[in-house]
């Protein structure tokens, strides 16, 4: 009776899961879809009160207004260059503690991932408010440097959970059998273990580099004159700019895709069956 069941539910599954991948499909899709029409439609498209889901009177004027104002670029570079700093000194620092955290006895590693996590219980604001005056008085305010600092202070310790947790199923026989075949310690983490590991820190590059991108708090706080772009979809927002928002926030997204689309190659869930064979 149990297996018919089974039977049952598997056919069930089976036959409902294209439907709903392509309905939430379209949940995540469709407010990417209208985000991109209000960048590209004119005023008479959206500002009304049975405004049409498709584009009716397309325009490049937003578009060109926004490209031409002189604030994107600027905006852009701090933002893109920030976040791939950040990525960068994340993934040299966490790597081999995350490695080191992983080979530790099992109560030990415990103590030290609730340590990693009590540094996230305090919120943002509460940290940026400090954090900036002690920049202010280190000349880092505006900079990049002070910007990528705070914003590894919010993803080290998340990156370094994720990576403990890629570095815990690589089998520890991986590097015995290196080492007795004459190679180091290092030569088997940088040989062995880090080419295993590759699909979990695309994973974590992926993950700091977006939350980088995207952060806003420490942005506001560390930014007097040059904004990042999550700052300038802010400014945009509070000026009451439906269509500048729009492209902004559309420029916002394109560097995620072609990042997601850059690091997908390493993302693959059979990466360490070969290994242990």
């Amino acid at each position: 009776m149990s297996s018919v069941k089974k039977d049952r539910l598997g056919k069930i599954i089976d036959v409902s899961f294209f439907p709903l991948l392509i309905f939430f499909s379209l949940i995540m899709l469709i407010p990417v879809y209208i985000l991109v029409k209000v960048s590209i439609s004119q005023p008479v498209d959206v500002l009304t009160q049975h405004p049409t889901f498709l584009i009716r009177n397309f325009t490049w004027d937003h578009w060109i207004k926004v490209l031409t104002s002189g604030k994107l670029w600027p905006a852009f570079r701090k933002s893109f260059t920030v976040a791939t700093l950040t990525a960068i000194f994340a993934i040299i620092i966490a790597t081999p503690a995350s490695y080191v955290i992983s080979r530790l006895p099992k109560k030990v590693k415990y103590i030290v991932i609730l340590g990693l996590f009590f540094t996230r219980m305090f919120p943002n604001v509460g940290i940026a408010l400090p954090i900036a005056v002690k920049f202010l008085k280190w000349n880092l305010m505006d900079t990049y440097i002070g910007l990528v600092l705070a914003h590894l202070i919010e993803q080290l310790p998340f990156i370094t959970w994720i990576l403990v947790g890629t570095f815990e199923v690589i089998p520890v026989d991986l590097e015995k059998s290196a080492m007795i075949d004459g190679a180091s310690r290092l030569r088997a983490l940088m040989s062995i273990v880090i080419p295993n590991a590759a699909p979990g820190i695309a994973v974590a590059t992926l993950f700091v580099w977006l939350n980088s991108w995207n952060e806003f708090t420490y942005a506001l706080y560390l930014s007097l004159s040059d904004n990042t772009l999550p700052l300038q979809v802010y400014y945009y927002v509070n000026r009451g700019g439906f269509f500048q928002t729009a492209t902004y926030a559309t420029i916002l997204t394109i560097p995620v895709a072609v990042v997601t689309y850059a690091l997908q190659r390493y993302l693959k869930s059979d990466y360490l069956g070969g290994a242990i064979k």
